[in-house]
């Protein structure tokens, strides 16, 4: 009988987190529950829990990374609502939610909604710091997206105005609240970025209710902000309150005045700057006006400026010095040249064969060759002997 191979623990665990893995309806869940065995681990600072209802409870982990966004301390006996994902923790081979946010239960459907949206926007990319775009450090032309009726414009127009008051200011006007207000601000959007009438775009209104800002976390406002052309500045509300729109958006102001500080740069620091390389370079250029004119003042009043002749004359003297100097060195050099070919000559005289002769003796040749031994003639041969003041030819005898 043939029996199957054992499969070890581990591909057990592994192939089931696979199948939990792929599971879509398990990638991002919301659940509501109440925490127990609540344990902060000191040294990574990951949240290890357990949420429980009347009847069950599951395992939940919530790493240092996503843990320090909270806004509230988790306890044991807390209510809560936790957004994450499930999946299998292979050591143990138990299934467990990793929790990516939590929030104390009691908000109501309201914040389920954005707690959703949120994660799927998020698990989409839409938040992701690559697709961030800079904001232009000196725009010419601010867009500006909100109620036409509010303080949030005031409060933009104000800031504008007194720190950047060369920059057009292109309005539109749109609701911020109601079941009109997101396609009237995803309509503005849309016109902004296809005409490109802005280098940098406000959008937001002031502060209220989750209710009255429920438009900045629609979806279709969210996917307007993340495709248009434009830069954008989130500016919904007060510091506190955040909204999807402030999370896809290029930038977030916590305020529509702090929007329109962040847009623009403020024109009395280039002011300040302008004057202050002004004065650098007027300051440098009279430094080198002086230099220069130090200069020419030197050169008026030297010897050579005054009294060209005495110059000339103090140059001719130097010149005559060169010249005297440039003829001592020539004849010097002549002398030892002469005297070193006369000691040549008198040793190239004193080696010469006429100056032996001189003395009495003679010098044999016999066709022409000196003949340096009485061997080398016979009898009868005929030699030349060579003194200083001739020759004569002579026969050997014997």
């Amino acid at each position: 009988m043939i029996t199957p191979s054992a499969l070890t623990v581990t591909q057990v665990n592994t192939y089931i987190k696979s199948l939990i893995d792929d599971d879509i309806n398990l990638k991002a869940v919301i659940i509501s529950g109440e925490i127990s065995n609540f344990k902060n681990h000191y040294r990574t600072g990951h949240f290890y829990l357990t949420l429980k209802d009347e009847k069950s409870s599951i395992k939940a982990v919530m790493f240092s990374s996503a843990n320090r966004r909270l806004r509230f301390e988790p306890q044991d006996g807390m209510q809560v609502i936790a957004v994450g994902r499930i999946s299998v923790y292979d050591r143990d081979g138990v299934y467990q939610l990793y929790i990516e946010d939590m929030m104390p239960n009691g908000f109501g459907n309201l914040n389920l909604a954005y707690e959703k949206l949120k994660q799927k926007l998020s698990d989409e990319g839409l938040f992701d710091e690559s697709h961030k775009r800079e904001i232009p450090s000196c725009p010419m032309r601010v867009g500006v997206i909100t109620s036409p009726t509010g303080a949030a414009i005031e409060d933009i127009l104000n800031v504008l105005s007194r720190r950047f008051p060369l920059a057009e200011v292109v309005f539109r006007g749109v609701e911020v609240q109601g079941v009109n207000a997101a396609p009237s601000i995803v309509e503005a959007i849309n016109l902004f970025s296809e005409t490109e009438a802005a280098d940098v775009l406000i959008v937001g209104r002031g502060g209220g209710s989750i209710e009255d800002l429920w438009a900045f976390n629609e979806e279709q406002v969210a996917r307007a902000i993340y495709n248009c052309k434009i830069p954008v500045i989130s500016a919904v509300g007060h510091e506190t309150d955040f909204t999807i729109s402030d999370f896809v958006a290029d930038l977030r102001a916590p305020t529509p005045s702090a929007a329109a500080e962040l847009a623009v740069p403020d024109m009395r620091e280039h002011l300040s700057y302008v004057l202050s390389a002004k004065a650098f370079l007027e300051n440098a250029v009279q430094i080198k006006i002086d230099n220069e004119r130090q200069k020419i003042k030197n050169l008026v009043s030297s010897k050579s400026f005054v009294k060209p002749s005495d110059m000339i004359k103090s140059h001719r003297q130097y010149l005559d010095s060169l010249t005297f100097a440039c003829e001592s060195a020539v004849k010097l050099s002549l002398e030892k040249q002469r005297h070193d070919f006369a000691s040549l000559v008198s040793k190239l005289d004193a080696m010469s064969p006429l100056k032996v002769l001189s003395r009495g003796y003679a010098m044999v040749t016999s066709e022409k060759n000196i003949v340096t031994s009485a061997e080398k003639l016979k009898k009868g041969n005929e030699v030349t002997l060579n003194f200083a003041d001739g020759n004569v030819k002579c026969e050997v005898i014997e």
